[in-house]
């Protein structure tokens, strides 16, 4: 089997730099041997947002748009989990859970599919221990007006 680094780069992904949070909170929480990620927008790898990327599901973002949106969630939950325990192919058991919130107009149907972005890479990049439980939930507004925001719980050694 690969490594993370190596599958990562099969993709031509990269981690990016941790998020640091923008307001009164922690990135993420170690508590025994789990890890709770704090929601991630979908900044880039410059650690912006990018046009595409900002504003309603069903309205100026597109589906494939909100589906690299929720991918680049992905990695910046990965990031986070990374600055939490270091070498991510010894320390993680089990990606537990993933919660997306999708910045959707109200008669935006497509949240499932939107989500699969994030879920899609998270097995991609760390196999069947990245197969999880999920929530995807259509929100009003996100920080930043992000078209989706993830959140994650790792099991990790």
């Amino acid at each position: 089997m690969s490594s993370f680094k190596e599958r990562l780069e099969r993709l031509g992904l990269t981690l990016p730099k941790a998020a640091a949070p923008v307001a009164n909170y922690v990135p993420f929480v170690r508590t025994g041997n789990l890890v709770v990620i704090s929601g991630q927008i979908c900044f880039g790898p410059d650690g912006k947002l990018a046009p595409e990327h900002v504003g309603k599901l069903g309205d100026t973002v597109s589906a494939e748009q909100g589906v690299a949106a929720a991918r680049l969630c992905a990695l910046n939950v990965l990031a986070q989990l990374d600055a939490a325990v270091g070498d991510l192919d010894r320390a993680v058991e089990q990606c537990v859970r993933l919660g997306g919130f999708i910045n959707a107009v109200p008669t935006f149907s497509g949240l499932a599919g939107i989500m699969n972005g994030a879920s899609d890479l998270m097995v991609e990049l760390l196999g069947d221990v990245g197969r999880h439980a999920r929530s995807t939930v259509g929100v009003a507004e996100l920080p930043l007006d992000a078209a989706v925001e993830v959140e994650a719980m790792f099991e990790v050694r």
